[in-house]
């Protein structure tokens, strides 16, 4: 099951220098646990702020991974922002439904190969789809995944018609890995798994709880 933790500080209490820090705390905690994507989703940065966070982001990962001498697993996306993802040597760009193409993601990542950080060859690119026709979409533009949204009801946002298992299932069938997200739980991970979904991806589920814990459970 791949599971992919979507961050967002807000959610964190204290004033901005301590939401950060337990942002990066948490991505530490997720890499250390073998999540295999950690999309950051802070929207609201500006440019620069953004980038310093991608780039401590993708430090905090990797000095994680080289202490427990293990090689590399969880994948750092930056959502929206190909250039971003590119300066801070993140592992790829999470493009929204309405964004620009998987193809000129790849082709500003081209204009860029030269750049020591980047390892290009594995550089990734997921793609949002809230239709089975976005994800055939996504798939011909050879992005490597899409993530299906709102799968279920969500607390926060009751007006968000959720489009449910059946459809889950019919953008599965889109030809590329389809992760859930929407409402998704402990609880309801297992039907996702069922509708054919290639795993799950949240924010709440990893960062309000335990992430070992969470991972253990899903994965069993």
């Amino acid at each position: 099951m791949l599971l992919y933790y979507i961050t967002d500080r807000t959610q964190f209490p204290g004033d901005e220098t301590t939401r950060r820090r337990l942002l990066l705390e948490k991505i530490a905690e997720a890499a250390r646990c073998s999540v295999d994507y950690i999309q950051l989703r802070e929207r609201d940065l500006p440019t620069r702020e953004l980038e310093a966070l991608a780039n401590q982001a993708v430090r905090v990962i990797r000095k994680h991974l080289r202490t427990e001498n293990r090689e590399p697993r969880a994948a750092l996306l930056v959502n929206s922002r190909t250039d971003v993802a590119i300066a801070a040597g993140a592992d790829g760009v999470h493009l929204r439904s309405d964004d620009i193409s998987t193809r000129q993601a790849r082709e500003i990542l081209s204009a860029h190969t030269r750049n020591s950080k980047l390892e290009t060859r594995n550089w990734l690119v997921g793609v949002s789809c809230h239709s089975a026709a976005e994800v055939a979409r996504a798939a011909a533009e050879d992005a490597d995944f899409a993530v299906f949204a709102p799968v279920f009801e969500k607390k926060d946002a009751p007006k968000v018609r959720p489009a449910g298992l059946e459809a889950l299932h019919e953008a599965c069938q889109g030809g590329i890995p389809v992760l859930a997200l929407g409402g998704v739980t402990l609880e309801n991970a297992r039907d996702c798994v069922g509708a054919g979904a290639a795993g799950i991806a949240a924010i709440r589920l990893f960062q309000e709880h335990d992430i070992a814990q969470i991972v253990r459970r899903l994965r069993s």
